[in-house]
């Protein structure tokens, strides 16, 4: 069992890290860095309930310091790892300072993708990945009007929503012919579209020849610019994607594709470093290949693997993913991953505001989409555990729900 553990990144995983460690009953030390100067804390609510303001910062820590002083955790926050020797086994730190470690666990997430058009350095163009980003949009939004919204995904959507309760005049333009294309079906998109046109959200699909205007003179942002027509902004939101932060994995020469690669127990390609969270891409028997997800579910899971086999307990990580999205009143729970389908079945009315997406690969249920529909959302990751398959005409039918399936359909114990 390692005597000394350092843990790079404080977010999600990192948390859940040092909770199943401590539990399970590691006394050695323990070392959490993080580059933001709070312990870690819920990136959920950033788009939503902290940026409207209702959810005060001290909510958003997943446990207060207390827990972690009592648990006798070195916190060094605000504080960057710029390297890892891996011949040493030591992080070199931006204040000079280096962590020997007998385990390491690479926690450090994602950053928010950099939109590259003219006028992306103005002023008033905001990114959102941190409760920093959430402060700097607060501010600018209590003077500002409009607000433009580079990227019709989650994080778009979400913040669209929020500022538009918060009385903002709100445009989304999104490149793509339907938003969270990348996400959902057509079904599902064609919900949320209607959901923020009824509430006043302007959406653009299909924007194109983007570029940042700034007022005459000056560096602060007045417009953007979309094939040729001007849409009047006091704020930009960029919210294109986030990428892997494995930069500081690949330099120490670890294994990386679409991020830090590790296996069903989180390591690493070295034996003594692990990497949990939406930095990684692992593998999985369900989708085939390896996977990189952006979910706090998967960043619990994943973490609790890795802090399990760093202890010598043997523990593979093969769960259900999980995601949810909150837009207005209207809540999307996606379980699984919809890659590798060849049959789509659309349970209930889309124009309902409850209904689901089922998506099938000879008959094995392997992802759905619930929208208003917490019980399919519920009994869906419980069938796609258990690999069921399912007959399409009865999952067509809604008045048969997912939770009691006809006996022919459940699956072989």
């Amino acid at each position: 069992m390692p005597e000394r553990i350092v843990i790079l990144g404080a977010g999600h995983a990192a948390a859940q890290a040092i909770d199943t460690l401590r539990r399970r009953g590691h006394r050695g030390s323990i070392v959490l860095v993080g580059d933001e100067p709070h312990l870690p804390y819920q990136r959920p609510p950033l788009s939503k309930k902290y940026l409207a303001g209702t959810h005060e910062r001290s909510r958003l820590l997943i446990r207060q310091a207390r827990y972690y002083s009592e648990r006798a955790i070195e916190t060094r926050l605000g504080r960057r790892a710029l390297q890892i020797d891996r011949r040493t086994q030591r992080a070199r730190l931006d204040d000079g300072s280096d962590l020997a470690y007998d385990a390491l666990l690479i926690a450090t997430g994602s950053r928010a993708r950099a939109l590259t058009v003219p006028g992306a350095d103005l002023d008033g163009v905001r990114y959102l990945r941190t409760m920093a980003d959430v402060d700097s949009l607060r501010t600018g939004m209590e003077s500002a009007r409009r607000i433009v919204i580079i990227g019709g995904g989650y994080i778009g959507l979400e913040v669209a929503a929020t500022c538009r309760q918060r009385g903002l005049a709100v445009t989304v333009l999104e490149t793509q012919d339907r938003v969270m294309k990348r996400v959902v079906s057509e079904e599902t998109s064609a919900a949320f579209t209607a959901e923020h046109l009824r509430n006043g959200v302007n959406i653009i699909c299909g924007a194109g020849s983007l570029e940042i205007a700034s007022h005459a003179g000056t560096q602060q942002v007045r417009a953007v610019v979309c094939d040729g027509c001007e849409h009047e902004a006091d704020i930009v939101l960029i919210g294109v994607g986030a990428a892997a932060a494995q930069e500081l994995a690949c330099d120490a020469g670890l294994e990386c594709d679409n991020g830090i690669v590790v296996d069903l127990h989180g390591r690493t390609s070295d034996a003594s470093i692990y990497a949990a969270g939406d930095c990684t891409s692992h593998p999985s028997a369900r989708y085939g290949g390896y996977v990189r997800l952006e979910s706090v579910d998967n960043a619990f899971e994943q973490a609790t693997t890795a802090a399990l086999n760093m202890l010598g307990e043997p523990a593979e990580h093969d769960s259900v993913p999980w995601f949810w999205s909150e837009q207005f009143d209207l809540k999307l729970t996606i379980t699984g991953l919809a890659s590798g389908h060849d049959t789509v079945v659309v349970r209930g009315d889309p124009t309902s505001r409850c209904f689901s997406v089922c998506y099938l690969r000879g008959n094995e249920l392997l992802a759905v989409e619930s929208v208003g529909n917490s019980k399919d959302a519920i009994a869906a990751r419980r069938l796609i555990a258990a690999r069921s398959h399912l007959e399409p005409h009865h999952l067509a039918n809604p008045a048969c729900g997912l939770d009691r399936l006809p006996a022919n359909s459940r699956p072989a114990n």
